[in-house]
C-alpha cells in the first residue's frame, strides 16, 4: 500500500450521551466502534444494563439533567455532550447544565417539538450554547419526500448539494442479474454512474469486478444528478409518477408530511386517523388534504376508500403493528406502493422480508443527523445505510492527506472501503483508478464501521 505519508489514529474523543434508548444506544454502538471514549448515563437501569452489556462504553444511572451526575459523568473533561432522550425538556436542560459546567463542548440536543426548533436563541453563547438542535421528524419527513419521487429506491442519499446521489433499488429485473461488475460499465455506458455496494440479506456488501447481482439483491448506486436516468434504466426502475396518496396516522409527522406536500402542490392527498378528536384538528390545519377517521387495517373501510387505486399508502402511527398491517392491507388491495414507519433498526429486515420495500425510521434518521455534527477534522458529514455497519463520508482532502496527488489506481483502499465520487469547485467526478485527488476536492466514501477510523485518518484531518 502506497502512502505519502504515515496514517495515524486520530487522538478518541469523550462523549456523554444522555438518553439510552433507541438512539442513544445506536449512536454508542457507532462510537465505541471507533474507540472513542463514551458514558452513557439514564434513568433506565434496565436500559443502562442493555447497554453495558452489548457495547464497549461507561455507564452511569441518573437523570442527565442533574449537574452532580454531569459532573461524576465527567462533563468537565468532555469535548461533546449529547442529549437524545425522548424529552424535549430534559434535552434542553441538560445542555444548559452542560453549558455551565464545561461551555468549550459541542452539545447537541434532539428535539421534536417545532416551537424549541424555531428558536434560534437557543443557539446563541450567551444561552445554551448548543451547536445544534436535532429534530428527526423534518429528516424523516425530507426521507419520504425522496421516495416519492423515486418510488423504487428503498434508500437515497444526496451529497454536494444534491450534485452526487447514492441511490438503492431492488433489482428485480433488466440487465444486472447474474452480470459480475467488471461489466457494468458496457452495461451503463455511462461514466458517471458506478456501483457503491450491494445489499445481499442483512449485510451490504463492497463489491470487487468478479462480484454478481443476483435478483433481489439491493444495489447501491452513485451517479451524478444529470445521470440518474441511465440508473433507472439499468435497474429497471422507471416508473410513473406518484399522485395519490393515502397518510396514515395523523400525529406530528404524519401532520407535517401533509403540510409538506400541500405545499408542493403536486399530489392528491388523504390523511387517515382514528382519533375523532385529532381528525378535527387536522382539518383544521390542512387546506387542502381530505381527513378521514377510520382505522387503516379495517379491510372493509379501506375497500370503501379505494385504497386499491392509490399510487401510495404512507403508515407512521406509532405502533409498528398498525403500520405493517396498514402497508400489507393496502399492497393486497392494489395500492401501487407503501412506505412503514419503523421504530427499531433491527426491524427493517423483517419488514423488507414480507414485501414492504420502503420503510422510514426516525431514529435512525436523528443518529445519522447527530453523526453529522460530531465528526472531527474534515469529515463534513456522515449517514449510515439501512445496514447500520456502513457508513457514507463526504469530506475534504487535507494537504498531508494520502490522497492527494496520487492516483487511485497506486492507493490500496482496504476491503471494507471504497472512494464513491469526488467534488472539485462545480466539477463532480465519478472516478476511474487514474483520477488523482487534490487538495480542497471533496470526497464521498462508503467504509465498514471497522475502517472509519482508517478513513479519517487517510483524509489527513488529525481532528480539532
Amino acid at each position: 500500500m502506497r502512502f505519502p505519508h504515515r496514517i495515524g489514529k486520530a487522538e478518541p474523543q469523550r462523549i456523554i450521551v444522555i438518553g439510552a434508548g433507541e438512539v442513544g444506544f445506536r449512536i454508542a454502538q457507532r462510537l465505541s466502534r471507533e474507540n472513542q471514549l463514551v458514558v452513557v448515563v439514564d434513568l433506565n437501569s434496565a436500559k443502562l444494563a442493555a447497554v453495558r452489556n452489548a457495547l464497549d462504553v461507561q455507564v452511569l444511572h441518573g437523570s442527565g439533567s442533574n449537574p452532580a451526575v454531569l459532573d461524576q459523568a465527567g462533563v468537565k473533561k468532555a469535548d461533546i455532550v449529547l442529549a437524545v432522550t425522548d424529552s424535549d425538556e430534559v434535552n434542553l436542560l441538560a445542555c444548559l447544565i452542560a453549558n455551565l459546567l464545561n461551555p468549550l463542548s459541542l452539545k447537541l440536543a434532539r428535539v421534536r417539538d417545532e416551537d424549541y426548533a424555531h428558536m434560534d436563541r437557543l443557539l446563541e453563547p450567551d444561552l445554551l450554547n448548543i451547536s445544534a438542535l436535532i429534530n428527526p421528524d423534518a429528516e424523516v419527513v425530507a426521507s419520504i419526500e425522496r421516495m416519492i419521487r423515486l418510488p423504487r429506491a428503498v434508500d437515497h442519499a444526496e451529497f454536494g448539494n444534491g450534485r452526487i446521489k447514492v441511490i438503492a433499488i431492488q433489482i428485480q429485473g433488466g440487465p444486472l442479474p447474474g452480470r459480475p461488475l467488471n461489466l457494468f460499465p458496457s452495461i451503463a455506458q455511462d461514466r458517471n454512474v458506478r456501483v457503491a455496494g450491494i445489499l445481499r440479506g442483512e449485510r451490504l456488501l463492497l463489491p470487487g469486478g468478479h462480484a454478481v447481482i443476483h435478483q433481489g439483491d439491493v444495489v447501491y448506486f452513485v451517479c451524478r444528478e444529470d445521470s440518474l436516468d441511465t440508473v433507472l434504466r439499468i435497474a429497471d426502475a422507471d416508473v410513473s409518477p406518484i399522485r395519490h396518496i393515502l397518510i396514515v396516522g395523523g400525529g406530528n409527522l404524519g401532520l407535517k408530511l401533509a403540510l409538506r406536500l400541500e405545499s408542493r402542490n403536486r399530489h392528491k392527498v388523504k390523511l387517515m386517523d382514528r382519533d375523532a378528536d385529532r381528525c378535527g384538528i387536522l382539518a383544521d390545519k390542512l387546506l387542502h388534504t381530505t381527513v378521514l377517521h377510520g382505522d387503516a387495517t379495517d379491510r372493509e373501510l379501506m375497500r370503501e376508500e379505494n385504497v386499491g387505486s392509490l399510487d401510495m399508502v404512507i403508515a407512521l402511527t406509532g405502533d409498528e403493528e398498525t403500520n405493517v398491517l396498514a402497508c400489507l392491507l393496502a399492497k393486497s388491495l392494489g395500492t401501487r406502493k407503501t412506505i412503514t414507519r419503523v421504530n427499531k433498526g433491527g426491524y427493517l429486515p423483517i419488514v423488507r422480508a414480507i414485501g414492504i420495500e420502503l420503510s422510514v425510521n426516525p431514529r435512525l434518521a436523528a443518529t445519522n443527523s447527530i453523526m453529522r455534527f460530531i465528526r472531527r477534522g474534515m469529515v463534513l458529514s456522515s449517514l449510515a445505510t439501512q445496514d447500520e455497519d456502513v457508513e457514507m463520508l463526504e469530506a475534504v482532502v487535507q494537504d498531508n492527506s494520502a490522497l492527494a496527488g496520487t492516483p487511485l489506481k497506486d492507493l490500496s483502499f482496504p476491503k471494507g472501503a471504497n472512494l464513491l465520487a469526488l467534488l472539485r469547485e462545480r466539477e463532480v467526478v465519478i472516478p476511474q483508478g487514474d483520477t488523482v485527488p487534490r487538495v480542497g476536492d471533496r470526497v464521498i466514501l462508503i467504509c465498514d464501521r471497522d475502517q472509519v477510523a482508517w478513513v479519517e485518518a487517510l483524509l489527513g484531518g488529525k481532528g480539532n
